[in-house]
């Protein structure tokens, strides 16, 4: 079992920034992909920014030049980096960790989430 805990969110004005981090334990193999999703009130699940054991990060259009992403293979943890936030990134920001065994996917873990409001 994986147990994913979140870390950073919060109130922010336009403009600002905020760092959300999730740190995964237990049993975790080598080959897996951790990142962030995001849910708005009213809205379906989108995925944000994830980055794979390798390094390899695939991101939603929205956060281009905004958001970065980068992890600790060693410490399992993992740290998004959002600048100039908008309202529209109003949404709780949910971590999750998908394994493979080879280049199929073997278990999906997912946290609690963690709230970010963008207002004035």
């Amino acid at each position: 079992q994986v147990q994913l805990v979140e870390s950073g969110g919060g109130l922010v004005q336009p403009g600002g920034s905020l760092r959300l981090s999730c740190a995964a334990s237990g049993s975790i193999s080598s080959n897996n992909v951790m990142g962030w999703y995001r849910q708005a009130p009213g809205k379906q699940r989108e995925m944000v920014l994830v980055i794979s054991s390798a390094g390899t990060t695939y991101y939603a259009d929205f956060v281009k030049g905004r958001f970065t992403i980068s992890r600790d293979n060693a410490k399992n943890t993992v740290h998004l980096q959002m600048n100039s936030l908008k309202p529209e990134d109003t949404a709780v920001y949910v971590c999750n960790l998908k394994q493979f065994g080879g280049h199929s996917p073997t278990s999906d873990y997912w946290g609690q989430g963690t709230q970010v409001t963008v207002s004035s």
